[in-house]
């Protein structure tokens, strides 16, 4: 009779463990995926005020664009599809879906900085950045720290970073248009190609353009503090 109570007594705490154990891993789940979606509404909502502020600026007057004009929403939501890519609780669907929607929205930007610097003769240096995941590229990741301490050094140069294996047709078009190799990682700035790793000293000596935009950068840093 003492050894039916303490199997009962047993099998009790067995049960309470494991209902606990299940309920808190229940709990667990259900916050990864909410997490999951507040990540792809947060994604949603800044591509809209993207396509917007693209709407906007192709209203806007050459007189009206002064330094620092180019949109920076596109990084902040390059960090955002990194950090969901690392997350265990995306689905396949759910990152195919953000990465989509980010590269063509990074083509799109592309395009229109192109038409607008054009049409008012500002001279900005464009970086096309091709990286791949599905291959081995130890280099890739580098690579992209490297791009964005450029990026924060030169507020008016653009990025944009593409997965060269990725199934999207503007971006095999992009690869055609500049008869990219598939050596990565793998850079066109202003139209010209360069491979394989760079740091930030390699990339400033290989394009003049740095050169320019920084000394633009710094101009118009200073006419803004003696404005004040």
């Amino acid at each position: 009779m003492v050894d039916s109570k303490k199997y009962l007594f047993a099998f009790l705490i067995t049960a309470i463990i494991f209902g606990t154990a299940v309920y808190a891993s229940q709990r667990l789940t259900d916050k990864k995926v909410e997490d999951v979606r507040s990540i792809e509404n947060r994604v949603a909502l800044d591509i809209l005020s993207s396509e917007t502020q693209f709407a906007l600026l192709e209203e806007t007057s050459c007189r009206d664009l002064g330094p620092g004009f180019l949109s920076k929403e596109l990084g902040p939501l390059g960090e955002k599809l990194s950090y969901a890519e690392n997350q265990t609780g995306f689905s396949d669907s759910d990152i195919e879906s953000l990465k989509r929607s980010y590269f063509i929205l990074e083509i799109k930007d592309y395009l229109l900085m192109k038409r607008l610097t054009a049409k008012c003769n500002i001279k900005p240096t464009f970086i096309l950045y091709f990286y791949s995941t599905k291959d081995k590229c130890e280099d890739c990741e580098k690579m992209g720290y490297v791009l964005t301490a450029l990026r924060d050094k030169y507020p008016d140069l653009r990025v944009y970073s593409f997965d060269y294996n990725y199934d999207v047709g503007a971006i095999s078009t992009l690869v055609s248009i500049y008869k990219l190799r598939g050596e990565l990682p793998a850079l066109i700035i202003n139209g010209k190609p360069y491979y394989g790793f760079k740091n930030v000293d390699d990339l400033e000596k290989a394009v003049p353009a740095l050169t320019l935009l920084k000394t633009a950068t710094s101009t118009s840093s200073t006419s803004t503090d003696s404005d004040r």
